[in-house]
Formats: C-alpha cells, structure tokens, sequence
C-alpha cells in the first residue's frame, strides 16, 4: 500500500507541475500579447515619394546651394530632434518624416544629396523650401520674381523624378510592380505662390485670381504622376495661413471683426478654405478620369485647426506666437528672423505651434501627421500604419 500511495503522490506531483508550466506559459503569452507584437503587420507602402516645398524639404533647398535664406542650416533649426540642422525649416521633423517612420521607413534622403549607389527603393523626396506650385517664369512676368527662394517648381521637382526612375524599375511591368506598393505625396505645394504675392503687396482678391492656375498646376502633377505608373498619391491642402504669425504681422487690423475666436485673420482663412474646396473638387474630377488610382485629399487645415480652437488639449500654450523670432507682438521681425542676429528661439518648442512665424514646430507636425495616419483627415484614408506616431 505504501507504494501505491508513493505512485500516486509522484503522479499527482508531475502532473500538477505540468499543469503550472502551462499556467505560467499561459499567463506571460497572454500579458505580453498587447505590448509585443512579434510577427509586425505587413508595411502597405514599401516606398514613399515626396514633392513639395519647406514643409517637407528635408535639405534640398541647402544641397542646391541657395544663400537666399541660409539660416535654415545652422541652429536653431533642427534643435528638437536631430540636435543639428538638417536643411529641415523646423526645430525637429517634419509631417513627411513621421509619415515615413509610422510606415517602418526610413527618413526620405534629399534628391540632391543622392551619392552613387544609394539605395533609393524606400523613397526619395524632392520638395525645395520656397517652391512654387506655377513654373518661376509665371513671377518673373509680374515683376515679382526676385522673391522666389528658388526655381526648382513642381514642374522641375517632377523631371527630377522622371530622370531618376531608370534606377528604380526599367520595364512598366517592373514598374508597375512597383509604384503599385509606393506612396506619392504631392505637397502641400501652392503656399508659396500666394505667399511670395501676398508679401509683394496683394491683398485676398488679388490671391483669388491665382486660385485656378495653381489649383491646376497641382492637378497636372499629379495626374502626371498617375501616368507615370503612381497608384496611391497624397495631395494636401493649405494650412490656416491667416494663424502665422508672419500673415498676422503683415496684415495686422485695428478692426477686431478681421480675427475669428482664435485670433486668427478671418480674410486669409476663408483664402485657404477657398483654394482647399477648389482643390478637392478637381481631385474629384482627376478620380473620375483615372478610376484605377486612389487619390488621397489630406486635409491639412483641419488637422491643424484642432490645436488653434484647443491649443491646452494638444500641449500647447503660445498659440499665436512665433517660438523663434525677432520680437513684436507676434514674435515675428522680417529684420530679425530665425537664426539671424537679435532673434532668440523659445526654451521649449513643444509648447508652441509656430516656429518661426511661417513654419510649424516639430510638435504641431506630429499632430497633423496623426491627424493624416490614424484619421480623420485623409480622404479616402490611408492604409492603416504598422507603427504608432508616439
């Protein structure tokens, strides 16, 4: 009997032993489930392209030699992030780089800093700070052309990439493979267009005029991007320009009726809702000419209007006011910009939406990348994001 009952024991024992490994295998699968994902969700977009002007040149504009605003490659800028400046026109990344990183890429390399032998199959970008949507032939014919930053257009942005294509895929099968799996990003682009008249003097009707032609111009790129072999391209909107604090200093009213609840000017708002509304009506128009592809309207006005009706909500405190300049109510000194000598840059960028009085800081880019990736302003959305925008 006594060994009988000393089988039992050890039989019971061994099983109760097995019974807790599977316990404690159990228990550490199901708690890290939700904190490590150990097979990643396959990456939509294996490459991402980027055309556009400084709210996505991430060193074009310094690797084409262009002294028109050299500032841009020193500190201040790129303080946030990279601890050193990059050609970026913020203290830290951009929408573009946080698109790029939530999709497992890595930061897009300049065109023009492109070595031999770079591997360029993840994406390229080729956005030029001061670019304009209208070849640099359309402000030299209206006596504005010595505002330009630079030339390099949209239209000069585009052959960039087409001379580049031979290296990415040759035959159009290989191409469409390819492009099939690429994300196109075609802006923001136009800012500059109204930008560079409206420093020159123009008021809101004068800008209204200019609406179709850069309207078209942006539509043209894209649709020449379609025929190129793109499937899914992005094509942004304009910002609330009437909230810089360059426009705000520019276009400061003694009348209180110019500026909506935010402190924000009514005229070039309602300048940006307008070309944003004509914009995406002729998206819709460019979807109905090519069904097979799935162009994307990102709605950066909206996404940013969130931190300017609630700045506290999104961290930020000096919602109006430039975090780098020369002084004045809104911190912005056309004597003294950013970088240059008698302006001072704020302690803490991450408490404000402006940089510089004409570029957004690290920060607010975050936002609306979130606003772009995770929804609700993409439309159609974007392919969800293996990766989270932290």
């Amino acid at each position: 009997m006594y060994i009988v009952w000393l089988l039992h024991s050890y039989l019971y024992a061994n099983n109760m032993m097995k019974f807790y490994i599977l316990l404690i295998i159990g228990y550490f699968s199901c708690c890290f489930h939700d904190k490590v994902v150990s097979v990643p969700s396959p990456i939509p977009y294996k490459s991402v392209f980027n055309f556009g002007d400084s709210l996505s040149d991430t060193g074009n504009f310094l690797a084409s030699g262009a002294i028109q605003f050299p500032v841009i490659g020193k500190l201040p800028y790129g303080v946030t992030f990279f601890r050193k400046a990059t050609g970026r026109c913020s203290d830290g990344r951009l929408i573009i780089d946080f698109i790029a990183e939530a999709y497992g890429l890595p930061l897009l390399p300049p065109y023009l800093n492109l070595s031999n032998g770079q591997n360029i199959k993840q994406g390229v970008n080729f956005a030029v700070a001061g670019a304009t949507a209208l070849d640099a032939d359309f402000f030299i014919q209206r006596g504005i052309g010595k505002a330009l930053w630079t030339r390099d257009s949209l239209n000069v942005q585009l052959g960039w990439f087409r001379k580049l294509k031979p290296s990415l895929c040759t035959t159009k099968q290989d191409c469409d493979n390819y492009f099939k799996n690429s994300l196109f990003m075609v802006g923001e682009i136009g800012g500059n267009d109204y930008n560079y008249a409206a420093v020159f003097g123009g008021n809101v009707s004068q800008l209204l005029n200019n609406v179709p032609v850069v309207v078209e111009a942006i539509t043209n790129a894209t649709r020449a991007l379609i025929e190129e072999g793109a499937v899914e391209l992005v094509v942004p909107g304009n910002l609330p320009v009437g909230c810089s604090a360059v426009y705000l200093t520019l276009f400061r009213s003694p009348n209180k009726g110019d500026y909506d609840e935010n402190g924000c000017l009514n005229a070039f708002n309602g300048f940006a809702m307008y070309h944003n509304e004509q914009l995406q009506l002729a998206l819709r128009n460019l979807r109905h000419k090519y069904p097979q592809a799935r162009i994307i309207y990102a709605d950066y006005y909206g996404a940013a209007q969130r931190f300017y009706r609630a700045p506290g909500h999104y961290g930020f405190r000096r919602t109006l006011r430039a975090c780098c300049g020369g002084g004045g109510p809104f911190n912005f000194n056309n004597s003294a910009r950013c970088g240059h000598i008698g302006s001072n840059a704020c302690p803490d960028p991450s408490k404000y939406p402006n940089w510089d009085g004409i570029h957004l800081t690290e920060a607010s880019y975050r936002h609306i990348a979130r606003g772009l990736v995770n929804g609700p302003f993409s439309r159609p959305p974007l392919k969800s994001s293996p990766f989270i925008i932290p």
